[in-house]
């Protein structure tokens, strides 16, 4: 289920929050095959644990991971990294 409720005519209004305790994945991107060559599943949490799990690893690691979000949307590193600026980002979960 989505945090982003519709209005009358159909079109989304601003997402309340990001989701932050949506269940989601995190993958281990490999082989330099794309995302979805080779994905292995790390860990499983609420998309904010990822967030804050993902920032906890060395720079030049964190590229290599990928965010699996409920409802098939896939986040690579510039977006975990834009989610985890925003004013609503609950703390770090670890």
């Amino acid at each position: 289920m989505s945090d982003t409720p519709t209005t009358i005519d159909g079109e989304p209004s601003q997402p309340t929050s990001a989701g932050w305790n949506d269940a989601a994945e995190l993958h281990k991107c490999e082989d330099g095959g794309g995302l979805f060559h080779r994905l292995k599943t790390i860990r499983r949490g609420t998309l904010a644990e990822l967030i804050s799990f993902v920032l906890t690893l060395p720079e030049e690691d964190q590229g290599d991971y990928a965010i699996q979000k409920e409802g098939d949307h896939q986040m690579r590193i510039g977006e975990i990294r834009n989610l985890s600026r925003r004013a609503d980002f609950p703390a770090r979960a670890h």
